[in-house]
Protein backbone atom coordinates (compact mmCIF):
# COMPACT_ATOMS: atom_id res chain seq x y z
CA UNK A 1 0.00 0.00 0.00
CA UNK A 2 2.98 2.29 0.29
CA UNK A 3 2.57 3.85 3.52
CA UNK A 4 -1.31 4.62 2.78
CA UNK A 5 -3.58 3.21 5.31
CA UNK A 6 -7.01 2.33 5.55
CA UNK A 7 -7.89 2.89 8.80
CA UNK A 8 -10.86 0.58 9.67
CA UNK A 9 -12.15 -1.01 13.21
CA UNK A 10 -13.00 -5.23 13.34
CA UNK A 11 -16.19 -5.90 11.64
CA UNK A 12 -18.12 -6.22 14.17
CA UNK A 13 -17.12 -2.93 15.32
CA UNK A 14 -18.00 -1.70 12.30
CA UNK A 15 -21.06 -3.24 11.64
CA UNK A 16 -22.83 -2.55 14.57
CA UNK A 17 -26.95 -3.13 13.75
CA UNK A 18 -28.16 0.02 14.89
CA UNK A 19 -31.66 0.73 13.12
CA UNK A 20 -32.46 4.39 12.41
CA UNK A 21 -34.03 6.14 9.66
CA UNK A 22 -32.29 6.94 6.51
CA UNK A 23 -33.85 10.69 5.92
CA UNK A 24 -32.74 10.38 2.72
CA UNK A 25 -35.24 13.44 1.48
CA UNK A 26 -32.75 16.40 3.18
CA UNK A 27 -31.63 17.55 0.26
CA UNK A 28 -29.96 14.92 -0.70
CA UNK A 29 -28.00 14.73 -3.88
CA UNK A 30 -28.66 11.17 -4.69
CA UNK A 31 -32.69 10.99 -3.26
CA UNK A 32 -33.29 10.01 -6.98
CA UNK A 33 -30.34 8.52 -8.58
CA UNK A 34 -30.70 9.86 -12.12
CA UNK A 35 -32.21 13.31 -10.98
CA UNK A 36 -30.86 16.66 -12.23
CA UNK A 37 -28.54 18.02 -10.08
CA UNK A 38 -27.74 22.23 -9.67
CA UNK A 39 -24.64 22.44 -10.89
CA UNK A 40 -24.43 26.49 -9.71
CA UNK A 41 -25.51 25.54 -6.36
CA UNK A 42 -23.03 22.45 -5.84
CA UNK A 43 -20.22 24.31 -7.19
CA UNK A 44 -20.91 27.25 -5.26
CA UNK A 45 -21.33 25.76 -2.01
CA UNK A 46 -17.93 23.78 -2.37
CA UNK A 47 -16.57 27.02 -3.46
CA UNK A 48 -17.98 28.73 -0.37
CA UNK A 49 -16.85 25.87 1.89
CA UNK A 50 -13.52 24.47 0.34
CA UNK A 51 -12.21 27.41 -1.91
CA UNK A 52 -12.22 27.79 -5.64
CA UNK A 53 -10.67 24.69 -6.30
CA UNK A 54 -12.97 22.57 -4.96
CA UNK A 55 -15.31 24.34 -7.49
CA UNK A 56 -12.85 23.56 -10.25
CA UNK A 57 -13.24 20.23 -9.33
CA UNK A 58 -16.90 20.10 -8.91
CA UNK A 59 -17.10 21.09 -12.57
CA UNK A 60 -14.74 18.42 -13.58
CA UNK A 61 -17.19 16.13 -11.89
CA UNK A 62 -19.86 17.43 -14.06
CA UNK A 63 -17.85 17.27 -17.02
CA UNK A 64 -17.98 13.38 -16.35
CA UNK A 65 -21.57 13.04 -15.83
CA UNK A 66 -22.42 14.90 -19.24
CA UNK A 67 -19.72 12.65 -21.13
CA UNK A 68 -20.44 9.28 -19.66
CA UNK A 69 -23.83 9.52 -19.94
CA UNK A 70 -23.83 8.38 -23.71
CA UNK A 71 -20.59 5.72 -23.13
CA UNK A 72 -21.90 1.99 -22.05
CA UNK A 73 -21.74 0.84 -18.33
CA UNK A 74 -18.21 -0.83 -18.95
CA UNK A 75 -16.69 2.31 -19.90
CA UNK A 76 -18.79 4.43 -17.16
CA UNK A 77 -16.87 2.00 -14.82
CA UNK A 78 -13.31 3.22 -16.11
CA UNK A 79 -14.37 7.06 -16.25
CA UNK A 80 -15.51 6.88 -13.26
CA UNK A 81 -12.79 4.55 -11.41
CA UNK A 82 -10.35 7.11 -13.79
CA UNK A 83 -11.76 10.34 -12.27
CA UNK A 84 -11.68 9.77 -8.92
CA UNK A 85 -8.28 7.80 -8.22
CA UNK A 86 -6.84 10.90 -9.66
CA UNK A 87 -7.62 12.34 -6.20
CA UNK A 88 -5.33 12.32 -2.59
CA UNK A 89 -5.50 9.44 -0.07
CA UNK A 90 -5.58 10.79 3.19
CA UNK A 91 -6.44 9.25 6.47
CA UNK A 92 -9.45 10.57 8.39
CA UNK A 93 -7.67 11.13 10.98
CA UNK A 94 -5.69 13.87 9.53
CA UNK A 95 -8.69 14.79 7.33
CA UNK A 96 -11.29 15.14 9.60
CA UNK A 97 -10.29 14.94 13.12
CA UNK A 98 -12.13 11.45 13.57
CA UNK A 99 -10.83 7.67 13.60
CA UNK A 100 -13.87 6.48 11.35
CA UNK A 101 -15.30 9.02 8.77
CA UNK A 102 -17.55 8.07 5.51
CA UNK A 103 -17.63 11.27 3.65
CA UNK A 104 -20.20 12.54 0.99
CA UNK A 105 -19.33 12.62 -2.86
CA UNK A 106 -19.45 16.53 -2.45
CA UNK A 107 -17.07 16.53 0.83
CA UNK A 108 -14.97 13.76 -1.05
CA UNK A 109 -14.46 16.43 -4.22
CA UNK A 110 -14.40 19.55 -1.65
CA UNK A 111 -11.21 18.51 -0.14
CA UNK A 112 -9.91 16.16 -3.02
CA UNK A 113 -9.22 13.59 -0.68
CA UNK A 114 -10.03 10.93 1.45
CA UNK A 115 -10.21 7.21 2.70
CA UNK A 116 -10.90 3.71 0.68
CA UNK A 117 -14.04 4.40 2.01
CA UNK A 118 -14.64 7.75 0.40
CA UNK A 119 -13.57 6.38 -3.12
CA UNK A 120 -15.89 3.76 -3.21
CA UNK A 121 -18.31 5.82 -1.99
CA UNK A 122 -18.16 8.43 -4.36
CA UNK A 123 -17.81 5.82 -7.28
CA UNK A 124 -21.42 4.17 -5.96
CA UNK A 125 -23.04 7.65 -6.10
CA UNK A 126 -21.51 8.53 -9.41
CA UNK A 127 -22.43 5.62 -10.81
CA UNK A 128 -25.85 5.73 -9.94
CA UNK A 129 -26.34 9.33 -11.16
CA UNK A 130 -25.02 7.96 -14.56
CA UNK A 131 -28.02 5.41 -14.61
CA UNK A 132 -26.25 2.28 -13.52
CA UNK A 133 -28.27 -0.24 -11.62
CA UNK A 134 -27.60 -0.08 -7.75
CA UNK A 135 -28.41 -4.05 -8.22
CA UNK A 136 -25.34 -4.41 -10.06
CA UNK A 137 -23.02 -2.59 -7.39
CA UNK A 138 -22.23 -3.38 -3.72
CA UNK A 139 -19.87 -1.69 -1.57
CA UNK A 140 -17.85 -4.09 -0.30
CA UNK A 141 -15.78 -4.54 3.12
CA UNK A 142 -12.80 -6.55 2.59
CA UNK A 143 -9.38 -8.02 4.08
CA UNK A 144 -6.14 -6.87 2.29
CA UNK A 145 -4.11 -9.88 2.68
CA UNK A 146 -1.09 -7.65 1.63
CA UNK A 147 -1.02 -5.25 4.16
CA UNK A 148 -3.01 -7.02 6.75
CA UNK A 149 -5.34 -4.26 6.71
CA UNK A 150 -9.65 -4.28 6.02
CA UNK A 151 -10.18 -2.13 3.16
CA UNK A 152 -13.05 -1.00 1.12
CA UNK A 153 -13.72 -1.59 -2.48
CA UNK A 154 -16.80 -1.12 -5.43
CA UNK A 155 -17.73 -4.24 -6.92
CA UNK A 156 -20.09 -4.30 -10.07
CA UNK A 157 -21.83 -7.25 -11.37
CA UNK A 158 -23.05 -7.44 -14.91
CA UNK A 159 -25.79 -10.32 -14.13
CA UNK A 160 -26.60 -11.49 -10.90
CA UNK A 161 -24.37 -14.89 -11.72
CA UNK A 162 -21.36 -12.72 -13.00
CA UNK A 163 -18.16 -12.55 -11.50
CA UNK A 164 -17.68 -8.74 -10.02
CA UNK A 165 -15.57 -6.39 -11.47
CA UNK A 166 -13.39 -4.67 -8.60
CA UNK A 167 -13.25 -0.47 -8.57
CA UNK A 168 -10.14 0.07 -5.95
CA UNK A 169 -7.91 3.16 -5.16
CA UNK A 170 -5.29 0.96 -4.42
CA UNK A 171 -5.23 -1.12 -7.43
CA UNK A 172 -6.16 1.03 -10.02
CA UNK A 173 -7.11 -1.08 -12.92
CA UNK A 174 -10.83 -2.49 -13.06
CA UNK A 175 -10.17 -6.10 -12.79
CA UNK A 176 -12.60 -9.04 -11.92
CA UNK A 177 -12.77 -10.68 -8.10
CA UNK A 178 -10.77 -13.70 -9.21
CA UNK A 179 -8.05 -12.00 -10.08
CA UNK A 180 -7.93 -9.90 -6.59
CA UNK A 181 -7.07 -12.85 -4.76
CA UNK A 182 -5.49 -10.24 -2.16
CA UNK A 183 -8.59 -9.26 -1.11
CA UNK A 184 -10.68 -11.66 1.43
CA UNK A 185 -14.57 -10.13 1.10
CA UNK A 186 -16.23 -9.49 5.07
CA UNK A 187 -19.48 -7.81 3.69
CA UNK A 188 -21.16 -5.49 1.45
CA UNK A 189 -23.95 -3.70 0.77
CA UNK A 190 -26.18 -0.88 -1.46
CA UNK A 191 -29.10 1.30 -0.92
CA UNK A 192 -31.27 -1.97 -0.42
CA UNK A 193 -29.22 -5.02 0.77
CA UNK A 194 -26.73 -6.12 2.94
CA UNK A 195 -24.61 -9.22 2.47
CA UNK A 196 -22.05 -11.16 4.84
CA UNK A 197 -19.64 -12.28 1.91
CA UNK A 198 -17.74 -15.42 2.63
CA UNK A 199 -16.40 -16.25 -0.97
CA UNK A 200 -15.60 -13.48 -3.93
CA UNK A 201 -19.40 -13.83 -4.72
CA UNK A 202 -22.55 -12.22 -4.04
CA UNK A 203 -22.76 -13.55 -0.60
CA UNK A 204 -25.43 -14.41 2.26
CA UNK A 205 -28.45 -12.12 2.56
CA UNK A 206 -28.07 -10.53 5.82
CA UNK A 207 -31.11 -7.96 5.86
CA UNK A 208 -31.44 -3.71 5.02
CA UNK A 209 -28.22 -1.54 4.52
CA UNK A 210 -30.05 0.25 6.98
CA UNK A 211 -28.78 -1.66 9.72
CA UNK A 212 -25.55 0.12 9.06
CA UNK A 213 -24.77 2.84 11.25
CA UNK A 214 -22.56 5.04 8.94
CA UNK A 215 -24.39 4.12 5.91
CA UNK A 216 -27.18 6.12 7.32
CA UNK A 217 -25.61 8.90 8.96
CA UNK A 218 -24.03 8.81 5.62
CA UNK A 219 -27.89 9.31 3.97
CA UNK A 220 -28.35 12.10 6.32
CA UNK A 221 -25.50 14.17 5.38
CA UNK A 222 -26.10 13.65 1.39
CA UNK A 223 -27.03 17.49 0.96
CA UNK A 224 -24.57 20.33 0.17
CA UNK A 225 -26.18 21.89 3.32
CA UNK A 226 -24.04 19.71 5.79
CA UNK A 227 -20.31 19.84 4.29
CA UNK A 228 -17.92 19.34 6.81
CA UNK A 229 -14.44 21.04 7.61
CA UNK A 230 -11.64 19.17 7.59
CA UNK A 231 -8.81 19.68 9.69
CA UNK A 232 -6.18 19.62 6.84
CA UNK A 233 -5.53 22.75 4.47
CA UNK A 234 -8.15 22.03 1.53
CA UNK A 235 -6.09 22.44 -1.87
Amino acid sequence: MSGRRCHQNSFLRVCRFTLIATGLGICGLYAAPTQNLNEAKIVSALERHYGGRAGMRAKAWFKVLTEGRSLSEKDKLVKVNNFFNMFRFVDDIKLWGISNYWATPMEFIGVNGGDCEDFSIAKYFTLLQLGVPEDKMRITMVKATTVNQYHMVLAYYDTPSSVPLVLDNLDRTIKPATQRRDLLPVYSFNGKQLWLNKEQGRGVLAGSSARLEKWNDLNHRLGVDRLRQPKLKVE
